[in-house]
């Protein structure tokens, strides 16, 4: 149940009651005088109270016993159900010991509350009167039944911590199995690809060849890639965070790109702060995959990346003067959406489109706060 319909059904309960209770004290055959404003005041009190049992369930005892005796001392000779419902929930938040108490104290009080309305009884037929008001009966089934649901809740949620652990137990497990098929599928190949790139490079320069920047640039995405998966590897073993690339990487990450050839320049404007982790990565992330896309589909000469730090914003643009299109379609895939699925966790937005002066733009809006 919502906090809302909670709240609802707090006062609904608190209503009823207050309702009962005035129409009770109106029912009664009594002379008319000067203190029945003052009763049914305190009808309503400790009705109306009840509605914050769930939150405050000593304080509405407290109040709801205070009233009883009150309109009781003052000639309302009206049940005591709003105490009844206030002991319910005291019991149902736990507080046995403070029930326990108020009870007993307002079974002592209530019989001297109604000798104070009517002087002329026996001690005896106030105690008796006092029973009819407050039975024994009620005040166990009371307790019992905030007892009772109490205990209903507590195990429901222990179910639901079982549920949670027995979940975290199964995604443990399918990481752990996502990681070795990883290390099984795709590190020998980029091991190979690594190893021979180097070999290349070395026999080249042994020569005294040129090396080609097309082969120096397989080497080095060889290295990043096996970085890539060596840390990606490790955060699915152990279950920590994802590799820390963030805002202090993405110079290096443009080293790598121009040297494919790509003319990437990057200017960052705002104050530099630091900012949360998600974000950090989220940024470095954007980035990598745009540049990836530009020079494996734009055919573009150029990029730029501008990193804006705003109050409340970090906005990060990649632009190209490439194609804007992937024969025929829109320059969209599985890369743009892991982007927009990234910038959508952390309550951003991202827009990516072609540009109205060619090429092809990405910009995205990460909140600074958490979403």
């Amino acid at each position: 149940m919502t906090r809302a319909r909670i709240g609802i059904a707090d006062w609904a309960v608190s209503a009823a009651v207050s309702a009962v209770l005035l129409v009770t004290g109106l029912s009664g055959h009594r002379d008319s005088t000067n203190l029945d404003v003052l009763g049914y005041a305190l009808l309503m009190i400790a009705g109306l109270s009840l509605a914050a049992g769930r939150r405050a369930p000593i304080t509405v005892l407290a109040i709801s016993g205070s009233c009883v005796l009150g309109y009781q001392a003052i000639g309302f000779e009206v049940p005591a159900i709003g105490f009844l419902v206030a002991l319910y929930a005291t019991v149902r938040a736990g507080q046995r010991l403070v029930a326990l108490a108020g009870s007993i104290l307002m079974v002592l009080a209530l019989p001297f509350a109604m000798l104070l309305a009517h002087p002329g009884w026996p001690v005896g037929e106030a105690f008796a009167q006092a029973r009819d008001a407050l039975q024994l009966a009620w005040l166990i089934a009371a307790g019992a039944a905030g007892e009772a649901l109490r205990q209903a809740e507590r195990r429901a949620d222990e179910a639901e911590r079982t549920r949670e652990e027995t979940a975290r137990r199964r995604a443990d497990e399918e990481r752990l199995h996502i990681a070795r098929e990883l290390h099984d599928s795709l590190t020998h190949q980029i091991s190979v690809i690594k190893v021979q790139s180097e070999a290349a490079v070395h026999v080249a320069r042994k020569r005294g060849e040129q090396v080609p920047e097309a082969l120096l640039a397989i080497r080095e995405a060889g290295r990043e890639a096996a970085r890539e998966l060596r840390a990606t590897l490790e955060a699915l073993r152990e279950d920590v965070a994802a590799p820390r690339y963030g805002l202090e990487h993405v110079p290096e990450l443009l080293e790598r790109f121009c040297a494919t050839g790509l003319d990437a320049t990057l200017t960052i404007e705002g104050q530099h702060r630091n900012v949360p982790a998600a974000v950090d990565r989220t940024v470095y992330r954007i980035v990598q995959e745009s540049l990836t896309n530009i020079s494996r589909h734009a055919d573009a000469a150029t990029a730029s990346v501008h990193i804006d730090y705003c109050p409340d914003l970090v906005v990060v643009k990649v632009d190209d003067d490439g194609k804007a299109m992937l024969d025929g379609a829109p320059a969209y895939g599985v890369g743009l959406l892991g982007m927009h699925e990234r910038v959508a966790a952390l309550g951003g937005r991202l827009y990516a489109a072609p540009r109205s002066e060619g090429g092809f733009g990405v910009r995205a809006e990460l909140p600074v706060a958490p979403a």
